[in-house]
């Protein structure tokens, strides 16, 4: 699974207060997430593909089952990751957007000995993507747009060392590390129909607890098909995602089982009617090996609501 190269982007739209725009207008609006902390975006997008300009709130809930203990018999756990998150989109330059994302996490789970719940401001990301390529004629049938770009995660949410002696050391609200991304979109629309692809890679140092996070690769790919309505548009949407992590490291040393992989289903739909667009979708995951299978991915799901500038 490490070969595969397909790409994701959720499709989010949204709409200005006139008739739907022509196609071609909602492709220059392209812009191009994976556990607890890491929640920031990656797998699940990091911007809206509505407008150039937006405010919106998006939230994130990510249900995973882990092993209370390094033992095969150790109990499993449930733990749930939540995360509420502002996000906005600016273009700054011809050709040039930055995109801004502040998560706020609450997350719990049920051990042997209790409820353990953390919950705070997590980290935030600012990443700019710059339009390389764009199809110039917007009177073809087959239309092309192909982005790249970078950001940076600064450790603005807590890192608590204790929750490292967990089977899950992605129990967190932050790093504690300045990480770095590097991102690529690629979308191809034919009328109605579109392939939106995506792919990143997270470069993340070392905390000043000496502890750091492996790096990670996203991949996806999503199919969709823009209905218009009258001032209301609907785009259903269908594709993989999917996500690869290096093991992290302490005291510059590899940890056993905390690297891993996962690919995910998933399904949505993006509605847009005047400056307002709201979307919803669920991934369910295909095939996993997390920390050595002591981890397991059961769902995400995630709803947004945008406001066009």
């Amino acid at each position: 699974m490490k070969k595969i190269v397909f790409l994701i982007l959720m499709t989010q739209l949204a709409f200005a207060n006139t008739p739907p725009p022509d196609f071609a207008k909602y492709l220059e609006a392209f812009d191009c997430d994976a556990c607890g902390c890491s929640a920031s975006g990656g797998g699940m997008g990091f911007s809206s593909m509505i407008d150039r300009n937006f405010v919106g709130l998006r939230y994130f809930n990510q249900s995973y089952s882990s092993r209370d203990g390094i033992f095969n018999n150790s109990p499993w756990v449930d733990e749930n990751f939540n995360t509420i998150q502002a996000w906005a989109r600016i273009p700054v330059a011809k050709n040039l957007q930055v995109s801004a994302l502040v998560p706020y996490h609450f997350h719990n789970r049920e051990r042997a000995t209790g409820e353990q719940s953390i919950n705070g401001l997590g980290d935030i990301m600012v990443l700019g993507l710059y339009t390389v390529y764009q199809t110039k004629n917007d009177s073809v049938a087959l239309r092309h747009v192909l982005q790249l770009g970078g950001g940076v995660k600064a450790p603005t949410g807590k890192y608590d060392t204790a929750n490292n002696g967990s089977v899950n050391p992605s129990f967190q609200v932050g790093t504690g590390s300045w990480d770095y991304l590097l991102a690529a979109e690629y979308v191809m629309t034919h009328k109605k129909l579109g392939l939106n692809t995506m792919l990143n890679y997270i470069f993340k140092t070392e905390n000043n607890e000496q502890y750091q996070f492996g790096n990670q690769f996203n991949y996806a790919a999503t199919l969709f098909y823009m209905a218009e309505m009258e001032n209301l548009i609907i785009v259903p949407q269908a594709g993989i995602a999917g996500e690869l992590y290096a093991a992290n490291k302490q005291y510059g040393e590899e940890l056993p089982n905390t690297k891993g992989e996962i690919l995910f289903g998933k399904l949505g739909v993006e509605a847009g009617l005047w400056k307002f667009s709201v979307g919803l979708n669920g991934m369910l995951p295909i095939n996993q090996n997390l920390t050595g299978g002591k981890v397991e991915a059961n769902y995400r799901w995630a709803m947004n609501l945008n406001y066009s500038l």
